[in-house]
């Protein structure tokens, strides 16, 4: 094959001078960008390959401190706050070492990717050894908890003594000791700063744990509804008792202190809410858990003070809880709270009116034999006297119950309405001023039914002056005076005025026919009967001896002494023989 001349176009190649006259300045402006930043790029990968070279001695110092401190297994923060300082600062190091490493690590350069593995596990380890420190600081230095030191009659020293602090009326519990709490902060930071924040959960746990600690001391068991409505009434009772105690010592002493501490330990970080809310929920879950199981129980009348008790404790706090689970992220504990003092209203109002029903079904076939006090009257009056001492909880929760037919279930009215009051004045009293006067109502009649079963009408004369009395004391020496007011008591006075002259009507008259033997039959049959009030016993007498003694003056004049001590002997509830020298 010969030699072969190169083929020249027919087109005009252009040369570099006719390819540059044709490019427009536009173009030339590009180019010269897209050159400038080749430049740039290349003079960066220069200078990151600089850098990297420089991190070798620093992470390998870094590294030799800290497997120095790992080989001792002592506890660092025990060694001194010197020593404490010294490893967070090296902490700090291998942090900010690792960051600038992983901003070089766009490069694929083996080597940055071997150095920055290095950085990640020489900061794992210090990451997992300040987790140990962090768990020991707050295990070691944790205050004991004991009740009995918390007297709300204590003084400044015994506070002091115990850890407690007071402002105003209200009292926290230190629950690390103070000096430690700087250690917690500091070492939180660190953490967090390096990325390791989660690991701070173990917080949560521990705290938990104390806790539950907490609520054992406090005889706080863990129950669930089911085994809470197994319990006799004996042990229910006592246990709620218990959980009013424990419910304001856990949420006014324990988690104040549990929230200060954490908003200490976690304020800087933003997750101080996050972990005391966490830390918390299972312990008071476990409380509101045995206030649902009360509030879904039988409501039975001898449960309405205990339940009013608890209703009230929740009641007192709520401004607590509320401030306590502020935020929407533990906004449960805040619900739960507010649904459980929902129903423990209801079954309070359940109890209450289970209580009215009762008064109103009790009935008897059965006289008392001495005319006294029948047990229904003490127990109706003593209650109501008691529940005087939850009268703003009751208005609030039985006024929904009480609108209707005002008039009918307030028979007696309100002590600031006459005789001629209307049904909006009968709506004006409060709502358990309208229950009180309605109870105390039936239980009149009921005592007027009971007085029906004597087929002697002295005696029944006898038992309607004392229960009927028993009831206007009861009203006139307590706080029910202030809602009966005083025209009730001259009221049941004057019916107590009105027995009397019956009972001496259907007694003695036959006396004042034919002393002396009436008088010894009444005396037989009477001499048993009991008017406990003192005063009482006393003014019937006197009024028997006017009537008596001084319409047979004649009589009393040979048998005076026998009569008076006869007379002086009535109504004490006792047998006695009438004893006469002789009889005529």
């Amino acid at each position: 094959m010969g030699n072969f001349e190169p083929i020249t176009p027919e087109v005009e190649v252009e040369t570099e001078e006719n390819l540059v006259a044709t490019v427009t300045n536009d173009e030339k402006k590009v180019f010269s960008d897209l050159g400038s930043q080749l430049s740039s790029m290349a003079l960066i990968c220069q200078e990151e390959f600089d850098k990297i070279s420089d991190f070798e001695g620093p992470l390998n110092d870094i590294q030799a401190k800290v497997l120095n401190w790992e080989a001792d297994q002592s506890i660092i923060w025990e060694r001194g706050p010197d020593e404490a300082t010294k490893y967070l600062n090296v902490v700090d190091e291998a942090r900010t070492l690792t960051e600038k490493l992983e901003a070089l690590s766009l490069s694929n350069e083996d080597g940055v990717k071997e150095m920055l593995l290095r950085a990640h596990n020489v900061l794992q380890m210090v990451m997992a050894r300040l987790e140990e420190e962090f768990k020991n600081i707050l295990v070691e230095n944790s205050q004991p908890y004991d009740p009995d030191l918390l007297s709300f009659g204590s003084s400044e020293e015994e506070f002091a003594d115990v850890g407690l602090n007071r402002t105003s009326e209200e009292f926290t519990i230190d629950l690390v000791h103070q000096d430690k709490i700087h250690d917690l902060r500091c070492t939180a930071n660190v953490m967090f700063k390096s990325n390791y924040g989660h690991e701070c959960v173990e917080y949560v746990t521990l705290k938990q744990d104390v806790l539950d600690e907490c609520l054992f001391v406090l005889e706080m068991e863990k129950m669930s509804i089911g085994d809470v409505l197994k319990l006799e009434w004996g042990n229910l009772s006592a246990t709620m008792k218990r959980w009013a105690r424990a419910m304001k010592t856990f949420v006014r002493i324990y988690l104040m202190g549990e929230k200060w501490l954490s908003e200490q330990v976690f304020g800087d970080l933003g997750v101080n809410l996050m972990c005391f809310s966490e830390a918390s929920k299972p312990s008071m879950f476990q409380l509101l858990n045995f206030g649902e199981a009360i509030s879904i129980g039988p409501h039975k009348t001898e449960k309405l003070y205990s339940i009013l008790e608890m209703y009230k404790v929740l009641e007192d706090l709520l401004p607590d809880i509320d401030s306590l689970y502020s935020d929407e992220a533990d906004s449960s504990v805040r619900t739960e709270f507010h649904e459980v003092l929902r129903r423990l209203g209801d079954a309070v109002r359940a109890a209450f009116l289970e209580f009215e029903n009762a008064v109103a079904t009790c009935t008897s076939t059965t006289p008392l034999a001495t005319g006294g006090i029948h047990p229904s009257t003490k127990y109706v009056m003593n209650y109501v006297r008691t529940l005087t001492d939850y009268h703003e909880t009751l208005n609030l929760l039985l006024e929904d119950h009480s609108r209707e037919d005002a008039v009918e279930t307030c028979p007696d009215k309100s002590p600031a309405l006459g005789e001629e009051s209307t049904s909006e004045d009968a709506c004006a009293i409060t709502p358990m001023a309208c229950h009180f006067l309605s109870i105390v109502s039936i239980l009149e009649r009921n005592i007027e039914d009971k007085a029906k079963l004597y087929k002697n009408p002295s005696l029944r004369q006898v038992f309607l002056i004392n229960n009927i009395h028993y009831m206007a004391q009861k009203v006139k020496n307590s706080e029910l005076r202030l809602i009966f007011g005083d025209d009730w008591i001259r009221k049941r006075n004057w019916k107590v005025q009105q027995h009397a002259w019956n009972y001496e009507r259907v007694t003695w008259s036959s006396v004042l026919g034919f002393f002396y033997l009436a008088f010894e039959e009444v005396y037989k049959n009477q001499k048993g009967w009991s008017i406990p009030d003192d005063q009482l016993r006393k003014d019937l007498r006197i009024s028997i001896s006017n009537k008596v003694i001084l319409a047979y003056r004649s009589f009393v004049g040979r048998h005076s002494y026998h009569v008076k001590s006869s007379l002086e002997d009535m109504f004490e509830g006792m047998q006695k023989q009438l004893q006469y020298p002789h009889r005529r």
